[in-house]
């Protein structure tokens, strides 16, 4: 039996010009930190590397810090530019989030409040997940002076909507307050432009674009100060020490120049067939509903490659086996702690109950997404939500 592969949010397949970049490189020996021979030419193809991804991004290469991963970007920007502004000012305790924030994002966030005395407000959003500008207004203009950091995601990783990134950044800087963006979802899905989006600092990962797993980068504007989480050879301007992974940042930079060079016809194309799928797997089920942006909406975007769909009287957990067992492989909207499904914050925050927010699948395409995959989908969907609702109902 052939697998659809419907979780490209999680991670996408490699692209075959990021798994040559990094073969390439994997016999080679040499710390980029060593200053013989073998050392130079791995500092060079880091090098190189820093400037393909700050060409790709529209920043300055000094800007991009490799990191593990997008968590470790996202924990690096909270916590280190947090530290860095407190000991500047100890009025700055509180930081400004979203609630449908990523936890890579909102746990770094709660180990502030709970061990760094940090003040966290959560700006609430909409019923399509997009946060209440007025409200982040608010907050940032009751007290601006003890405002550390304000960090909102540029497009949600559950449902798809992307966040008012310049309104966010404006009202921000309009008391130099500096703004972080988790960006891992929307690098290669959607424009993003670091220079012009006026953000700080800026997330992104490999294994979501078709590089590696394990590696990423945290794009921080030179003129930010940012505490480092770890201490010890001072790579990466002191903020980020460590031996950089030479085969893992050559594929990167490949998969992130790709990614973005080929984002516009990416979009068109991975968008039609998602509109394809919602369409298609609500007339299979007529009661299911898509969360978030609405796929029409001229105000309102979203990811191209992501269906975020809600299906009655059904556990999510369950319809993601029924379909894993067909071949089919996607994600629930909510998470799972102990073996014990809990239901999605994100879908909570947007004003779903607890059984709604228990009841959605996500499907998300990429580049190797096909018509085929569409197809497949919605030839099972149907049988699979009647024998989930079946179960249930028992």
């Amino acid at each position: 039996m052939s697998t659809v592969y419907l979780d490209h949010a999680a991670t996408t397949p490699m692209r075959p010009a990021a798994i040559e970049a990094m073969a390439a490189h994997l016999a080679d020996v040499g710390n980029p930190s060593s200053l013989h021979a073998s050392g130079r030419h791995a500092r060079r193809v880091v090098e190189e590397s820093r400037e393909t991804i700050a060409r790709a991004m529209n920043c300055r290469p000094v800007e991009v810090v490799f990191t593990s991963g997008g968590t470790d970007a996202d924990n690096l920007a909270v916590k280190g530019i947090y530290w860095s502004r407190r000991a500047q000012d100890a009025r700055r305790t509180r930081v400004i989030s979203t609630t449908v924030e990523h936890h890579a994002v909102l746990d770094p966030l709660h180990w502030l409040g709970e061990h760094e005395g940090a003040e966290v407000e959560l700006v609430p959003v909409d019923d399509r997940a997009r946060l209440d500008v007025e409200a982040l207004r608010a907050a940032v203009e009751r007290d601006p002076e003890s405002v550390a950091l304000v960090t909102v995601m540029w497009a949600n990783n559950e449902v798809g909507t992307l966040q008012p990134i310049e309104e966010v950044v404006a009202i921000a800087a309009a008391h130099g307050i500096p703004v972080h963006t988790d960006a891992v979802q929307a690098v290669g899905a959607v424009p993003v432009d670091f220079a012009a989006s006026g953000v700080d600092a800026l997330t992104l990962t490999g294994h979501k674009l078709g590089g590696p797993y394990g590696v990423g980068a945290l794009i921080v504007r030179r003129e930010v100060e940012v505490t480092p989480l770890a201490h010890g050879g001072g790579q990466e301007r002191d903020i980020r020490s460590g031996t950089l992974d030479t085969p893992g940042i050559a594929a990167l930079a490949v998969a992130v120049e790709l990614s973005v060079k080929e984002q516009p016809a990416h979009a068109e194309r991975v968008g039609a067939l998602r509109d394809d799928l919602v369409r298609r797997v609500i007339e299979q089920v007529p009661d299911a509903h898509l969360h978030g942006a609405p796929l029409d909406s001229e105000e309102l975007r979203r990811l191209p490659g992501n269906a975020h769909i809600g299906f009655p009287d059904c556990e999510g957990d369950s319809l993601l086996m029924l379909l894993d067992a067909r071949g089919i492989e996607c994600s629930t909207g909510s998470a799972c702690s102990a073996g014990v499904p809990q239901p999605s914050h994100v879908l909570l925050a947007m004003g779903c109950d607890e059984e709604q927010a228990r009841h959605s699948l996500r499907f998300t395409l990429g580049h190797t997404s096909t018509a085929a995959d569409v197809d497949a989908l919605v030839r099972e969907i149907g049988p699979v939500v009647e024998r989930a609702r079946g179960t249930k109902a028992s």
